[in-house]
């Protein structure tokens, strides 16, 4: 072989190296307008682009597992991608209202008398266990302070209330009656003050006091009309609240 034929192959061979850079770059200019384009793709998504781009990205590089919408909507040119909902634990809501029936057993038989005379109730809603006991069985018309009756009466309802860890909300309820006096301006410091005075005694009895919130709704939360003196008198009450960790089905006297 010539001299000269060996100079050529060398510089057709250095030439064809040379240019080996071009097949990446082509490649990497596609991979950028691939990109762009799918980038363009989700700028505008809609329910039938939303699938078609799921399904060709699932195509190229397999799926991904995860959590998936389970369906989707547009308002305004806008998606809208609902997710799953959890389910309710119905296992957990009737091992709660067990838990809350025994409860109810427990502070009924604490209040036993009361409860024959009609003068407290116990009752299961969906936010725990209530206990209402009339404000003429704990204080005197206007007061605030309870009669001796009425706190050896609460011991044993703190007693029970003692053993939980749940929490435990005192309501004071008054009628729509307006009191207007000097220690009492009005039915708002009234509820409040005789909530104060039965969460006291139930803290001093043995109930810690971390879990217990006082509240006073005056007359804005009546059970009754105010148009009868039995109304009224079933208005003006404290209310005992055990509340409830999961959210019951529906309300339900307890037994």
């Amino acid at each position: 072989m010539s001299a000269r034929n060996r100079r050529r192959r060398r510089h057709d061979a250095g030439h064809a190296n040379h240019e080996r850079w071009l097949v990446s770059y082509a490649d990497f200019i596609t991979l950028l307008f691939a990109f762009f384009v799918v980038m363009y793709a989700i700028s505008s998504l809609n329910e039938g682009k939303y699938r078609v781009l799921s399904n060709a990205m699932q195509s190229a590089f397999g799926a991904i597992p995860g959590p998936q919408p389970q369906s989707a909507s547009v308002v305004h040119g806008q998606p809208v991608v609902v997710m799953p909902v959890p389910r309710t634990d119905t296992a957990r809501v009737r091992r709660e209202e067990r838990e809350l029936r025994q409860i109810g057993d427990d502070l009924l038989r604490a209040l036993g008398p009361l409860v024959e005379q009609g003068r407290a109730r116990v009752t299961l809603e969906a936010r725990g266990v209530v206990v209402e006991i009339g404000a003429t069985a704990l204080f005197a018309s206007g007061d605030a302070r309870l009669a001796p009756s009425a706190e050896t009466m609460l011991v044993p309802v703190a007693a029970v209330l003692g053993t939980l860890d749940r929490g435990l909300r005192v309501e004071g309820h008054t009628d729509s009656n307006p009191i207007a006096s000097p220690q009492f301006p009005s039915n708002w410091e009234l509820s409040a003050a005789r909530a104060a005075a039965v969460a006291r005694v139930l803290i001093g009895a043995g109930v810690a006091a971390p879990r217990v919130a006082v509240v006073g709704y005056a007359d804005t939360r009546p059970v009754a009309a105010n148009d009868s003196d039995a109304g009224r008198a079933r208005n003006r009450r404290v209310t005992l609240l055990v509340v409830a960790r999961e959210a019951l089905d529906s309300a339900r006297a307890a037994p």
